[in-house]
């Protein structure tokens, strides 16, 4: 396991981060195992934990609190506020007033005294983005917190909060968290660049694209529409739209280009995300123990200049092979009312 600095903090990570959101109700909800599974991966040599308060209603803090327990000074720990915690419209965002509240939420079932990256899981646009950062800067100032990130924020809002820290005097993010994987690369065109230029982290999740290339999708009979994720998100996995047929069949040709290159697809997706020379970590969240051993087993795949062409010419560089993928869109591009007089 590599170790890489993120976004110039002098904090040291392991190049795979352990997602902590299939722990709890969402996915596997045996607390023993989930602790088991954290304990291997520390083991394993990760030492970087990302989880986040909505996932599972916080119990996947909890979890990784329970698991921590003697080893908390060993490892980067990592959460998110700004989603929904209840139908309470005040109970979400990026003000003061919910972040002020949330981060000590997050410490007791966290059950330490300081996180090392708090990060605003999505943009608010109802927040002044100098809001946010003045309350995160509080908190650095404080102890709660050792630096801060962003999550899914387009590139243009990046510079923004940038611009605002180095205006205000505020903290600034070391970190963005975006979705990157082949068949998602729309990160490399603003995003990933953006970060670089401002010497931030990169924390890339999905790089098996939600099961796509995990080897388990060879052909349209495989997506199951009536369990699961599957179920719920169509527009995602339903074979009979344009989007997901290009993405089956660039599964397809992945699948015997891991073949020929000695790889198991899930390597080879996760390899490809810890080429780019912005990526810090590769987030990925294994359910099961077996997951996890599969993702330690080949932790230190390289890929060779001629497979990565390769991946270039079966899905272009900057590419979303379904925008539906994507868990975030601009309020201007969702709300009809602000494209209409």
């Amino acid at each position: 396991m590599q170790r890489r600095i993120l976004g110039g903090t002098g904090i040291s990570v392991s190049d795979h981060a352990l997602g902590a959101m299939m722990f709890g109700a969402w996915a596997n909800s045996d607390h023993n195992d989930a602790v088991r599974i954290i304990h291997r991966a520390l083991d394993g040599g990760i030492n970087f934990i990302d989880t986040a308060d909505i996932y599972s209603g916080g119990e996947s803090e909890v979890i990784v609190g329970k698991a921590l327990k003697g080893r908390r000074e060993d490892v980067v720990l990592a959460t998110k506020a700004r989603e929904s915690m209840s139908e309470e419209p005040n109970h979400s965002g990026g003000s003061r007033r919910w972040i002020t509240r949330e981060i000590e939420a997050s410490l007791r079932r966290l059950d330490t005294d300081y996180v090392d990256l708090y990060q605003i899981h999505r943009p608010d646009p109802d927040t002044d983005i100098d809001e946010t950062l003045g309350v995160l800067s509080d908190l650095v100032r404080a102890g709660k917190v050792r630096a801060v990130g962003s999550s899914m924020f387009p590139a243009e809002q990046i510079v923004e909060a940038q611009w605002v820290s180095d205006r205000r005097g505020h903290v600034r993010f070391r970190s963005e968290q975006p979705q990157y994987s082949i068949l998602a690369r729309g990160a490399e065109a603003a995003v990933l660049p953006t970060a670089q230029k401002y010497g931030m982290g990169v924390l890339t999740w999905g790089p098996l694209a939600a099961g796509w290339l995990s080897g388990r999708y060879t052909k349209a009979s495989d997506i199951d529409l009536a369990d699961g994720r599957r179920a719920l998100e169509r527009q995602k996995f339903d074979p009979s739209l344009p989007e997901n047929a290009r993405k089956l069949a660039a599964v397809g040709e992945l699948a015997e280009l891991a073949a020929q290159s000695g790889l198991s697809l899930p390597h080879l997706a996760t390899a490809f995300v810890r080429s780019h020379p912005a990526v810090t970590s590769v987030i990925t969240g294994p359910r099961t123990y077996e997951q996890l051993e599969d993702l330690l087993a080949g932790a230190d795949t390289v890929l060779s200049g001629d497979v990565l062409d390769r991946i270039d010419e079966i899905v272009r560089p900057g590419t979303d092979l379904n925008r539906a993928d994507g868990y975030y869109e601009p309020p201007a591009l969702a709300e009809k009312a602000l494209r209409r007089r």
